[in-house]
Parts: structure tokens; C-alpha cells; sequence
């Protein structure tokens, strides 16, 4: 048999696969994603195999007529590929006997049991988002939560609880650099919260005496409290760059080779936390220029934060994961918001606020359905925004929750344009059982049908520690899934 054999018969078993999973999910649950994404996920491969083919068959006959300038150019080509680890798993990827972009395990003759060696068609990355990262919350250690307690009861001074973080931060960003990632955070470690902490600082902003019923379910039950509401009382401004300190001091600590990385909220987070209702009427009895002045000042943050130097910036966004949950929207509808068309005005202000971003600053956003305590807020795949999401949303890189059923399967990442890149969140946070690399191998195969494996890279799901109180796992827990993170990659992308 040819090496470029029996691509007609591979090529039809695997579109009755893709074709299969289609119908199923279509009876069993009445959802058309797969059905309206078949043509468009078997053509991409078929087209695949027929470069393939063309490639292969050209590399490995000699035409009569060819000079001897061609005869060494193929030479050079046969040479490279017998010789080289990358052009051989990349050829593997491939061939018309893998049937390229589908998953290692439809078809009934593979032995699940069996250890899957994986192609590569992609290599590592040298600028963010990098094929191992993390989101950027990470457990705090338990001197830094003695300090902070001792800070809130009056026993230290802000300069006391400033050096044990500094101390923390040091150690943390040791810990990121010595499991191999090439990006770092401050594990959030200044921060009481992932989200509010920023908020505050914004000129306008401030806690009312209002309540919000907040609720999360794990497998154990519910967890409910009430929080603080939010009020813009003034027009929003940014009075200096918020977090400029903490990131300047992160910079200084991460040494060569490692990106430091800042996360903070999106701008939909402001509105999403009390919509309409939270805006004082006298000050903006227009919402229009309520957006229009959040996003001036974020687009002030992001120049500012340019400045400090940083060219890896992450906004975290729960409102755009929380939208796909019919709930969250119904939830949103009741107190008088367009819950239908909200993600749409978020893209759109989040467009805004990056439109004058400089030049080197690379922007991802991070979507999950709430992370505290090891429990979740919302659920539902990303179909409802994923059109909109993927295509308009003007980011670099889109951190995603993958980590279990509550984040649906991978059919949206078909809207994923070609340049942008999904960091796949495979590896939960929120419990300290590690996974199987060759699990997460195989469903890194599975989201390669929808998106290229060029365009993929792998994160954990979501922070482990989004508020200070952190996941129920343990901190070498923590630094295995990070570890683990990177060997996957690494075999995975080289």
C-alpha cells in the first residue's frame, strides 16, 4: 500500500464518525451545532489529506524530465523528514491513514487502555499566550494569610503586610519558573478578591449599602451569601493606573525568559455586577455614556499599564461564560437588562476600550462560570456567544473552561478565526486529583477538530485561588497541575 493509499475509504469512515456524533447530540438533545459545523470540520480535513498526498507523492517520485536542481531539492526534503522528530510528527498528523483533526477514540478497534502517542503539528511559542500557561490566581501561603489577618485586626502596618507579600510574590514566581512555564503572575496575592479589588479603584465606584444574593453549587451542595453591591455615584474615571506598583514589583522579579503577566476584570464586569440599577440617574441618565466613559477608562489602564512595561495583560470575564447559562440571562431579564443581546454591547465595549492599544501588548480574556471554594456559579456550553465571541471580540487569546460537562463540548471553537489562539482549560482547579496526560491529550485531539492544534495551547481551568480564601486542594497540589501542564504541552506541541 502507498503511503498515500486508501484516502477515500479513510476519509468516508471518518466523516460517518464526525456525521454519528451529530446525529446524537441532534435526537438525544436536539442541539444542531455538529450538524451545521459537518461540512465545514470534514472539509478541513479532507483538504488536509489532499496536500498531504500531493506533498508526499511529489517528494517521492522523480518526474522524468526533473533536473538535477529538483532531484537535490527532494533529497533535501526525504533527508529532513526521516531526520527530524518535528517533520516526522507532523507527517504522522497528516497522513491519510490518521485522518487528521478527529479524535483518537471513535473508532471501536482502538484500545482505550493503550498509551496515545500524539502528533505534532504545532510548535512551542515564544510570546503569549504560550502553549502551558495558567490563568493567574494561585493559593496563598499561610504566613501571607496570618499577615493579612493581623493587618485587618490592626497588629501590623501596611509596610508589614507590603513585605510579606513581596516575600510571597518572590517565591511564588519562583515556583512558576521552576515547573517550566514561561509566564507569571503575583498569584493575585495583593488582592482579596480577583475582580472587586480593581473595581473599587475606579474613579465612581463604590460600595452601596445595598446586598447581592450570591449562590454556587459543588457536589456537595450550595454555598450562598450576600455581598455588596456596587453604585456609580460620579462618572467613572481611572485617577492612575490601578495595580501599577504591584505589577512594576512583579516585573522586577520574574528574570529572563519569563513573561510577567497582569490580570484584571473586563469592563463588563462593572455592569454585570448591578446593570442599569447601580448607575445613579442624575449621573447618567444616558447608559450610552456611562460605557463610553468606563471604556475611556480602560483604554487609560491599558496605556498605563503599557507604560510599566508589561506586554501580557489578561481580562477576566465571567459575564460572557455566565450569558450561555438560560438562568444567568433570565436573572438578567428580571431586573430589566437585554439579556439576549447583553454579550454583544460587552464585545463592543471591550473593543473600545483596546482600540488604541500599543503596539507589543498582547490581550487574552478569561471566561469561566465562577470559581470559589471549589464551586461554580453557572453552566452551559458556548454556543449562545460563541459566534460573536470568537469572531468580534478584538483579543489575542481566549482562556476557555473545559474542565467538565457544565462547559459543553468543543463544536463553538469552529468560530474561531485563523490567528487567534484558545487556551484550552483542561486541568481542574478545583479539586487536587491530577489528571491522565493521556486524557488530556485526547481531548486536546478532540477540540483540534474545531480548531487548529496551531491555534490551541493548555491552561488549568480557571485560578485556583480567585478570592483569598483559594480551592480545596492543597499548594503542592497546585504546583503538580502546573507541572503536569507543561509535560502535556511539551509532548504535545514540543
Amino acid at each position: 500500500m502507498p503511503p498515500t493509499g486508501a484516502k477515500g475509504l479513510n476519509l468516508a469512515v471518518a466523516d460517518v464518525v464526525v456525521l454519528a456524533e451529530a446525529l446524537d447530540a441532534w435526537f438525544a438533545g436536539g442541539s444542531a451545532a455538529l450538524l451545521d459545523a459537518y461540512s465545514q470540520t470534514c472539509l478541513r480535513r479532507v483538504w488536509r489529506v489532499q496536500h498531504f498526498s500531493w506533498w508526499m507523492t511529489s517528494m517521492l517520485h522523480r518526474a522524468l524530465a526533473a533536473d538535477l536542481f529538483t532531484h537535490q531539492l527532494h533529497l533535501s526534503q526525504l533527508r529532513y523528514v526521516t531526520s527530524s522528530r518535528a517533520a516526522a510528527t507532523s507527517r504522522g498528523t497528516t497522513s491519510a491513514h490518521r485522518c487528521p483533526d478527529e479524535s483518537d477514540d471513535p473508532l471501536p478497534a482502538l484500545d482505550q487502555g493503550a498509551t496515545m502517542t500524539y502528533p505534532t503539528i504545532a510548535t512551542s511559542r515564544t510570546t503569549p499566550p504560550f502553549r502551558a500557561d495558567h490563568v493567574g490566581s494561585l493559593l496563598r501561603p499561610e504566613r501571607l494569610l496570618r499577615a493579612r489577618d493581623d493587618r485587618a485586626s490592626g497588629r501590623s502596618t501596611a509596610e508589614d503586610l507590603r513585605a510579606v507579600e513581596d516575600d510571597a510574590i518572590r517565591d511564588v514566581v519562583a515556583m512558576q519558573r521552576d515547573v517550566g512555564l514561561l509566564s507569571a503572575t503575583d498569584g493575585e496575592f495583593r488582592r482579596t478578591a480577583w475582580h472587586m479589588d480593581f473595581i473599587y479603584r475606579l474613579g465612581g465606584i463604590s460600595a452601596s449599602d445595598g446586598r447581592i444574593q450570591v449562590r454556587f453549587h459543588n457536589a456537595n451542595g450550595d454555598i450562598e451569601f450576600n455581598a455588596a453591591a456596587l453604585k456609580v455615584g460620579e462618572r467613572i474615571s481611572l485617577p492612575k493606573t490601578i495595580f501599577g506598583d504591584d505589577f512594576a514589583f512583579l516585573r522586577s522579579t520574574v528574570g529572563p525568559g519569563v513573561t510577567a503577566k497582569l490580570t484584571i476584570p473586563s469592563p463588563s464586569m462593572v455592569h454585570y455586577r448591578g446593570g442599569k440599577a447601580a448607575l445613579d440617574p442624575t449621573v447618567y441618565p444616558d447608559e450610552d455614556q456611562f460605557w463610553a466613559d468606563l471604556s475611556a477608562a480602560y483604554a487609560l489602564q491599558v496605556r498605563g499599564v503599557a507604560d510599566l512595561g508589561c506586554t501580557y495583560l489578561q481580562l477576566d470575564d465571567t459575564s460572557l461564560a455566565y450569558l450561555n447559562d438560560p438562568a444567568q440571562r433570565a436573572e438578567l431579564a428580571a431586573r430589566g437588562d437585554d439579556a439576549e443581546h447583553q454579550h454583544l454591547r460587552y464585545i463592543r465595549q471591550i473593543n473600545a476600550a483596546l482600540a488604541e492599544r500599543p503596539a507589543g501588548l498582547t490581550v487574552t480574556t478569561h471566561m469561566c462560570r465562577g470559581n470559589f471554594r471549589s464551586s461554580w456559579a453557572a453552566e452551559g456550553s458556548y454556543d449562545f456567544v460563541a459566534e460573536a465571541l470568537f469572531s468580534e471580540l478584538a483579543v489575542d487569546g481566549f482562556f476557555l473552561e473545559y474542565d467538565d460537562e457544565r462547559s459543553g463540548g468543543f463544536a463553538p471553537l469552529r468560530f474561531v478565526p485563523p490567528g487567534k489562539m484558545v487556551v484550552l482549560g483542561l486541568v481542574t482547579t478545583k479539586r487536587g486529583a491530577l489528571e491522565s496526560k493521556d486524557d488530556l491529550k485526547r481531548r486536546i485531539d478532540e477540540a483540534s477538530r474545531y480548531a487548529p492544534l496551531e491555534q490551541l495551547c493548555l491552561s488549568p481551568q480557571c485560578g485556583f485561588s480567585s478570592t483569598v480564601e483559594g480551592n480545596m486542594l492543597s499548594r503542592d497540589e497546585q504546583t503538580a497541575k502546573l507541572r503536569l501542564v507543561v509535560e502535556t504541552a511539551a509532548e504535545v506541541w514540543g
